[in-house]
């Protein structure tokens, strides 16, 4: 066959003549790529892990020195942690910043110069599986200078009973300094956004996790926090990082 006869031959069967003495085989597609998560998703696996408090992302071991930097109603303020100061505190406290724990709750106790004071979840479900989930006590470092902070506790005589709330100390409080806190870091920015956190509840909103007025709260979570105490402030987002 000429050259000029090959060429008039149908181009289907030329390439098969080809796929035959190529040995080639159908292409398969190449695999789709997954599919991003959507906000959605993330939100349910946030509140999977917030129901599930023994999950093994609770106990990952913090940097020596960590930033969690708070969005609020008020504006930004930024906690410096140190691990050194109290390990089994900053661990429980940069997990509950990293995994959004903080996001979207409200200062239930603001005492103007004296302390502001937050932990509580704004899901009531969340508050119950975190019921009890004490956290064994660091070895005190109790001094209670202005922009330190710590976990509060159930009271004299009950040790290991750290949870999740958290106080920062808006003034020099030398009266606190008697009892086992530790003090795990520093405010670095935005004092004067915690001085400025709404302060008319005072006690009434709340109060500390020893007077035993937390129940409605636990209980209501953001629903009844909002409709009974619309002036607290709130935050809105906690970033964390090692920088």
């Amino acid at each position: 066959m000429s050259l000029h006869a090959t060429i008039r031959q149908p181009v289907g069967v030329l390439l098969a003549a080809l796929c035959v003495l190529t040995a080639c085989r159908p292409v398969a597609p190449p695999p789709k790529s997954p599919l991003p998560p959507t906000v959605a998703n993330v939100a349910a696996t946030r509140r999977a892990l917030w129901l599930d408090p023994s999950h093994a992302e609770w106990r990952r071991e913090a940097p020596a020195v960590s930033h969690l930097r708070f969005e609020t109603s008020k504006g930004v303020f930024v906690l410096e942690l140190h691990r050194a100061w109290g390990p089994l505190g900053v661990d429980r406290l940069y997990n509950l910043a990293r995994l959004g724990y903080y996001d979207d709750t409200r200062f239930h106790r603001v005492n103007a110069r004296y302390i502001a004071q937050w932990g509580l979840h704004g899901d009531s479900s969340v508050n119950a599986a975190w019921k009890g989930r004490y956290l064994a006590d660091d070895p005190p470092r109790s001094r209670n200078a202005r922009g330190t902070f710590a976990f509060s506790y159930e009271g004299p005589g009950k040790p290991n009973t750290r949870n999740t709330q958290l106080y920062v100390n808006l003034a020099d409080n030398a009266r606190n300094d008697a009892e086992p806190f530790t003090i795990l870091g520093t405010v670095i920015e935005g004092m004067a956004v915690l001085d400025s956190l709404y302060s008319g509840y005072g006690e009434n909103a709340g109060s500390g996790v020893r007077q035993g007025k937390q129940g409605p709260l636990e209980r209501g979570g953001n629903a009844f926090m909002d409709r009974e105490y619309p002036r607290l402030d709130r935050i809105t987002r906690v970033t964390v990082s090692t920088s």
